[in-house]
């Protein structure tokens, strides 16, 4: 039950297209291909159980760990517009 300006459902609709981007940003974050036997940052090998756990790898485990811990794009901008705005 969405309440003041907003319809019904549009909240959960709005939770589905949040959950939808997320998802579709980690697919685009998945690496494909064939694996390299060197990271690309740092030109550490690769152990060959890494590379046949996670195909299309290109980083070690250290770079990978560190790339993860930096934001990525996680700025929580409401795309479909805030209350406030709608009342302008």
């Amino acid at each position: 039950m969405a309440g003041g300006w907003a319809r019904d459902g549009a909240v959960q609709e709005q939770i589905d297209a949040s959950v939808e981007e997320a998802v579709q940003n980690a697919r685009r974050r998945l690496a494909a291909g064939d694996s390299l036997s060197h990271c690309e940052e740092c030109d550490a090998p690769i152990p060959e159980a890494r590379r046949r756990a996670v195909p299309g790898v290109r980083l070690c485990i250290d770079c990978q760990a560190g790339q993860e811990k930096s934001p990525q794009g996680r700025d929580g901008i409401n795309r479909r517009a805030s209350k406030d705005s709608l009342l302008r």
